[in-house]
């Protein structure tokens, strides 16, 4: 080591905290040519099994399958309660309901004289495929690669590998074709035989496809085409037909579903030649659709990429929504194109550490919030408010949240002779019950706050759920300085006092009242929740036992009706109040019937004006029925307490347009970047500390420096 070399040492150690700082940081996990691209980064944790819109039905598919494939109708993005908009359909159909002689009936008939509905959907012309080999022709008009041989396939890896693509319109058929494919025997569609009670002719279709399949060559590809679906009609090249078995104005709500999304026959032609499948090139692997993305990257032990379909039909962002969205900045890209951002990567990540630290680098865009790292992102505040932290703020990240369409309670057994029936001390008994138990302390203690105490079966967002004073339940809450705030526990003892038991005793025999909590829960944090639950009755002086079990032994008991108080809940299909109240519809009792109503409530009146509600538009009759139901299920309290789960999400400040949407899974067009405040950001938290090294370097520098000098001496002292 010369003093030159020493020289040039010190000078790269005053230079290092500079390095990089040009640049994207050093610890950046993307390709350096991303930087400042309008990129949206995300993480997903389990490899999505079918991305086939005939199959795919898990949270994880949807993700991929809503910005890719397109149904007819849509959720409009901002508007509450939920409301279906037309996407590819020309506008909403309005059903013509015939009776049983096929003639045509008013909407106001009743359901029960309607036999059939038909639905006349309209799409709009001019809608392309994205570029795909399967539409690929040769200058004859034939197609290139739908009669692959092995010397073809020789060169086929991925679809990639394909040389040439194509495109074509979206045409009614396409529509037919995959609701056609719900009944195919090798798909297994998990919504077929729902369907099959609805749509017309298509268990008959199942059984013909069976049969044709069972008859053909191993291999052989069924053109769907040659098969016809008696309910289901092409009217013209943009217009089909559906026609439903008796009145089910659901069936809407099934129609904005990867289900009805259309698949050109030439895909599903493309797709089945053996040597295709056996390379794992399958639609379950590569989707085709005409959405605003296309996937480009199908890596599940790594990546996934979306990105931008050039051929897409274009639509703009909404120009309406709710009156606070244009005061929270909501409605600023109104009228725009969509959608805004060029491409979308999607990382696996297992565990949910490297997740949270990669959102504070800035290299995720958005997260949730686990247990883990709640206090850090989140304080809640005396009247159970969120609000991010100072640390969160200072990053300049929002907290978002929305109350899920699902619902939580606590049930009764109403077929129980202590909690169950329907004389008034035992609704007494239910109404105590149902003050003692604090679901806003539960939720402060076991949720962080994550969600809203329930005030009847309705969750927000929903047709039929009234905010403010007038949507609470009157039998557990008062209104007081503009929130529900629980009645006293006094109120819950009088109650008691009246259903018989004061100071939870038996009135007549002077017994202690012992009621039976059954669960599956078990470790230390359900632990946790059901020595609070004792709690909650032990205010009343009623013993609690809890009886844990297996699930099948749980669902055993549900079945035959011998639980006494349990925990179940409810996550919506469709924003409809039908399906929450379905759930207290006396036909469809857990015990000896199979059905969801899992309290086995049966109330006349109730069920009366169920028949009634399911079938009709959102009107304002409509409401005024689900205001009395919601008063009688109030009044009878099978479900004595309950909660909607809240979802929290933080987004970084260069992310912009997010409302969140329980119904809509197709929201990543709406969504918009800053990329060049992202990279600002990114280099300000991510500066390398050179320090350390710079002080490692100096100190063993220091420590040569005397074994260099005594060197040069001996060496200048040494004989020539």
């Amino acid at each position: 080591m010369n003093l030159l070399f020493v020289k040039k040492l010190i000078s790269a150690l005053i230079l290092l905290p500079f390095v990089g700082c040009a640049g994207p940081p050093l610890n950046n996990p993307y390709p350096r040519q991303e930087e400042g691209k309008n990129i949206l980064y995300s993480s997903f944790s389990e490899r999505p099994k079918h991305l086939d819109p005939a199959q795919s039905y898990s949270s994880n598919e949807i993700i991929f399958t809503a910005q890719i494939y397109e149904p007819p109708f849509q959720y409009h993005y901002l508007k509450r309660p939920y409301t279906l908009v037309p996407l590819t359909a020309a506008g909403m159909p309005t059903p013509v309901y015939l009776n049983a002689q096929g003639e045509r009936v008013n909407e106001d008939t009743p359901a029960e004289q309607v036999a059939f509905s038909l639905y006349e959907i309209k799409i709009q012309p001019g809608i392309r495929y994205q570029p795909h080999p399967a539409f690929a022709r040769d200058p004859g008009g034939r197609p290139l690669y739908h009669s692959l041989g092995p010397e073809g396939l020789d060169r086929i890896s991925s679809l990639g590998d394909f040389k040439q693509t194509g495109s074509r319109e979206l045409t009614a058929e396409d529509y037919v074709y995959q609701i056609k494919r719900l009944a195919h025997p090798k798909i297994h569609s998990p919504i077929y035989g729902f369907m099959s009670d609805y749509i017309v002719g298509l268990r008959e279709l199942g059984e013909t496809l069976r049969k044709a399949q069972e008859k053909a060559e191993p291999g052989a590809f069924l053109d769907l085409r040659e098969y016809p679906l008696s309910g289901v009609k092409v009217v013209d090249r943009h217009t089909y037909r559906i026609k439903v078995a008796g009145k089910y104005p659901q069936f809407l709500y099934w129609l904005a579903m990867p289900f009805f999304a259309p698949v050109p026959h030439e895909a599903d032609r493309f797709y089945s030649q053996p040597g295709l499948i056996e390379k794992n090139i399958t639609l379950d692997w590569y989707p085709i659709g005409t959405g605003p993305y296309m996937l480009t990257v199908n890596n599940p032990n790594r990546q996934m990429v979306l990105e931008r379909n050039p051929n897409f039909h274009g639509e703009a962002y909404p120009t309406e929504g709710e009156p606070e969205d244009e005061q929270s900045g909501l409605l600023a890209d109104a009228g725009k194109p969509l959608p805004f951002i060029d491409k979308v990567v999607f990382t696996l990540e297992k565990e949910g550490i490297p997740i949270w630290n990669k959102f504070l680098q800035g290299y995720y865009d958005s997260a949730g919030i686990a247990s883990d790292n709640f206090d850090q992102a989140v304080r809640i505040g005396g009247q159970g408010d969120a609000d991010i932290t100072a640390e969160m703020k200072e990053k300049g990240i929002r907290l978002i949240t929305s109350v899920e369409t699902s619902t939580f309670y606590l049930g009764i057994n109403m077929l129980d002779p202590v909690v169950g029936g329907d004389s008034e001390s035992a609704r007494k008994l239910r109404r105590a019950i149902a003050i003692a138990v604090d679901q806003e302390e539960s939720i402060a203690i076991f949720r962080n706050g994550r969600g809203i105490a329930m005030q009847g079966p309705l969750p927000p967002g929903i047709f039929g759920y009234t905010e403010g004073a007038a949507g609470i339940n009157r039998y557990v809450y008062d209104w007081v300085n503009g929130r529900p705030q629980q009645k006293s526990i006094e109120t819950a003892r009088r109650l008691l006092a009246e259903a018989g038991y004061p100071n939870g005793r038996d009135a007549k025999t002077g017994r202690p009242l012992i009621l039976n909590f059954d669960t599956t829960g078990t470790g230390p944090e359900a632990k946790s929740s059901l020595d609070w639950m004792r709690k909650q009755f032990e205010k009343l002086n009623i013993q609690l036992v809890v009886r844990a079990t297996d699930y099948n032994r749980f669902q055993d008991k549900m079945l035959k009706g011998t639980a006494q108080m349990f925990q179940w809940g409810w996550n919506a299909d469709y924003p409809d109040p039908e399906n929450f109240f379905f759930l207290l519809y006396g036909p469809n009792a857990k015990a000896g019937k199979n059905g969801e109503n899992a309290t086995n409530y049966a109330n006349p009146e109730f069920d009366r004006l169920f028949e009634k509600m399911k079938n009709m538009e959102n009107t304002p009759e409509r409401q005024a029925i689900i205001d009395r139901m919601l008063e009688i299920v109030r009044r009878d309290a099978p479900w004595v307490s309950g909660f909607h789960p809240k979802q929290f999400g933080l987004h970084h400040a260069w992310r912009h347009n997010i409302k969140p949407n329980l119904m809509a899974n197709n929201t990543l067009k709406y969504g918009k970047l800053d990329p060049d405040l992202r990279a600002r950001q990114r280099r300000v938290w991510n500066r390398p500390v050179w320090w350390p090294v710079a002080a490692i370097v100096a100190v063993l520098v220091a420590g040569t420096l005397p074994a260099v000098a005594t060197y040069r001496r001996k060496e200048q002292g040494a004989p020539k």
